[in-house]
C-alpha cells in the first residue's frame, strides 16, 4: 500500500504556483573558478562553437568586456566575416525615422517634399504655412469656383492629397502618448 505524503498546500491547491515542488531546485553555479554565485547568464565559448559558458552577472560583464569575436581568425578571414555580417544587416540601417526620406533637409520624407512642391512651399515650412497655402490653393482651384475646368479639378485633387500627406506627417511628429 502506498504511503500518503503530506502536501504543502494544506488542502488549498491554489496557494502554490503551478509546478511548485517541495524538492530542492538545482542551481547552475558560475563557471568562473572559485565563484559560488548562480551562473544564469550564458556566454559563447568561441564564435563558431555552440557550447556556452554560464557566468554570474559580474563575471559575465567581465567576460563581455574582454570578448573578441574575431579571436583565432587571420586578418583576411576576420575582414571577410565582418563585411558579410555588415552586408547582411544592411536592411536594418535605413528605417522610417532614420533618414529614409531621400532628398530634402533630412527631416521630411520624399512624399512630404513632393507635397510641399505641390503647395509651392519651401522644405522648412511649418504646418501653419501649409494650412495657409492649402486654403489659398484649394479656394482658387475648387470645382465650385471653376465648374467646367478639368485641369483645375486635377490640381484640386493634388492639393487635397498633398495636404493629407503633410497633415498625417505633422500628426506623427506631434503625437504624444496619453
Amino acid at each position: 500500500m502506498a504511503r500518503h505524503t503530506r502536501s504543502s498546500d494544506w488542502g488549498f491547491p491554489r496557494w502554490r504556483p503551478y509546478g511548485a515542488e517541495r524538492e530542492a531546485v538545482t542551481v547552475r553555479l558560475c563557471d568562473r573558478h572559485g565563484c559560488e554565485s548562480p551562473g544564469d547568464r550564458p556566454a559563447p565559448k568561441s564564435p563558431n562553437n555552440p557550447e556556452r559558458w554560464y557566468f554570474c552577472e559580474t563575471h559575465a560583464a567581465e567576460y563581455n568586456r574582454n570578448w573578441n569575436y574575431f579571436e583565432g581568425l587571420d586578418a583576411e578571414e576576420a575582414a571577410r566575416r565582418e563585411a558579410d555580417e555588415r552586408r547582411d544587416a544592411s536592411g536594418y540601417t535605413e528605417s522610417r525615422h532614420n533618414g529614409w526620406a531621400g532628398p530634402g533637409d533630412g527631416s521630411r520624407s520624399r512624399d512630404e517634399m513632393r507635397a510641399l512642391e505641390v503647395l509651392d512651399l519651401e522644405a522648412d515650412a511649418d504646418f501653419d504655412a501649409v494650412k495657409i497655402a492649402w486654403r489659398r490653393l484649394a479656394k482658387s482651384n475648387h470645382p465650385d469656383v471653376k465648374p467646367n475646368d478639368a485641369e483645375a479639378a486635377k490640381r484640386f485633387q493634388a492639393i487635397q492629397a498633398a495636404y493629407e500627406v503633410l497633415k498625417a506627417a505633422e500628426e506623427r511628429r506631434t503625437w504624444k502618448p496619453d
